[in-house]
């Protein structure tokens, strides 16, 4: 079957473990058997391999995101890269017809949409697998998976279903209500709308057709800026005349706020942390190599990360998106395809980052015009390619690398280096692309 993960949002809620690139599903908090931590992505990623084998995974994702996706799950996954965010209709339409146009998958064939980011167990993804199942029985356009309400939320839509079997035809959509509403609606056995989604390829090709005028991927893909920003419930669930939804019963988690996340976690404290026996529903995630120490702490949330330093009320941190939204500053750090880099210092007219470098890999080949580079190789080996000359460095090493000079470095073991950026005007933008071979 093939499954399409939708991989997007901000992750200003999860602030200061995530940013515009790193987002909540990139971060590591789940511990596994071997001691280890992975990511929501990972965790997802892992199950559907377990639970659906065989199974075709394309990731929808932004551009900001490809290199964490590559990085967290490997060079192999399948990526469907939006030249710019837009709403989950356009990012669905872009995927179906990579699936078809690019991978070559007959359009008869059906696709699963959900987001990359559910706390889940393996059942949820047997019943996705049953959902692609009933789109084949042709008895309706689209099929959506509905969660058994645990509470009466106001921060989910809701899917009022004809009946309380466990598959059933879809009368109406509704938005995110009040409580008193949300409370009516589960006492006549509607679901959360959990954002999943069957459907035959096919169906979803004519319905690009239909609303952009676009027959392939390719128009599509250049076209996409002029797309509407608009949702796949707007844009197709609630115009669809046949619609079914099957009820989940089990394990299910949006995990979009601190409150919900430290819930998920299997442990009190991910890092250096201590803390004394009065503290009680407390969660610490610390990424800084300083410890923090908590004393009489009730119903707390700290998180530490090079971004910034969040303390607050577990309940109260659902609300802290208009605040980092008042926050403005450098990117202090994100995964690569080839590893991941951390901000230590910004000054005017330098900053200097630690880099490490995955084994096997390599930055891009690039220049920049109005910047120096210095590299200090702090542990690992290596070789480092300069306007063409290669070297091998090791621990102690520094390489000088001027402004206009096309360079590299590429790891044979994981690879530490701190890099000292000079010059009056330092920005991302400026670098640019070689192939290696130039």
């Amino acid at each position: 079957m093939n499954l399409i993960l939708l991989s997007g949002g901000s992750g200003k809620r999860l602030w200061p473990l995530s940013n515009d690139i790193r987002s909540k599903q990139f971060i590591k908090i789940f511990k596994k058997e071997d001691g280890s931590y992975e990511s929501m992505v990972q965790r997802v990623y892992r199950q559907i391999c377990s639970a659906i084998p065989g199974a075709t995974v394309t990731i929808a994702t932004s551009k900001t995101q490809v290199s964490s996706i590559r990085n967290q799950l490997g060079e192999d996954v399948h990526v469907c890269v939006e030249p710019c965010r837009k709403d989950t209709f356009p990012a669905i339409a872009l995927a179906a017809m990579y699936l078809c146009d690019v991978k070559g998958v007959s359009p008869e064939e059906t696709a699963v949409v959900c987001p990359v980011d559910p706390y889940v167990d393996e059942e949820y993804f047997s019943a996705i697998a049953r959902l692609g199942d009933l789109v084949k029985s042709g008895e309706s356009n689209l099929a959506l998976i509905g969660i058994e309400p645990s509470y009466p939320s106001e921060k989910y839509g809701y899917i009022i279903a004809d009946s309380k079997d466990s598959i059933s035809t879809v009368q109406a959509f509704k938005e995110k209500p009040d409580k008193k509403t949300a409370e009516s609606y589960i006492e006549k056995g509607a679901l959360w709308n959990g954002g999943v989604f069957a459907f035959r390829l096919q169906y979803m090709q004519d319905k690009v057709r239909e609303q952009t005028g676009f027959t392939s991927y390719e128009d599509l893909l250049q076209q996409y800026e002029s797309l509407e920003k608009i949702s796949f419930d707007y844009a197709v669930a609630e115009k669809e005349a046949s619609v079914q939804v099957m009820r989940f019963h089990g394990k299910w988690k949006d995990l979009g706020t601190w409150n919900t996340l430290t819930e998920a976690m299997d442990e009190q404290s991910v890092g250096k942390v201590f803390y004394d026996k009065a503290c009680d529903n407390l969660h610490v995630i610390n990424e800084l190599n300083v410890p923090i120490l908590c004393m009489g702490l009730k119903n707390m949330v700290i998180a530490a990360s090079a971004e910034g330093i969040l303390v607050s009320d577990k309940e109260q941190s659902s609300y802290i998106k208009p605040y980092v939204d008042q926050i403005n500053q450098q990117i202090m750090f994100a995964e690569k395809s080839w590893g991941s880099f951390q901000v230590m210092d910004v000054e005017e007219g330098s900053m200097t980052i630690k880099i490490t470098l995955n084994p096997g890999h390599r930055m891009n080949y690039h220049s920049h015009e109005h910047r120096d580079e210095v590299w200090t190789i702090v542990s690992g080996r290596g070789r480092t390619i300069v306007d063409g000359m290669e070297q091998p460095v090791k621990p102690g090493d520094v390489i000088t690398i001027e402004a206009g000079c096309r360079h590299t470095i590429l790891a044979e073991t994981e690879l530490k280096v701190v890099e000292v950026q000079l010059g009056r005007e330092i920005s991302v933008h400026d670098k640019k692309k070689y192939k290696l071979d130039d």
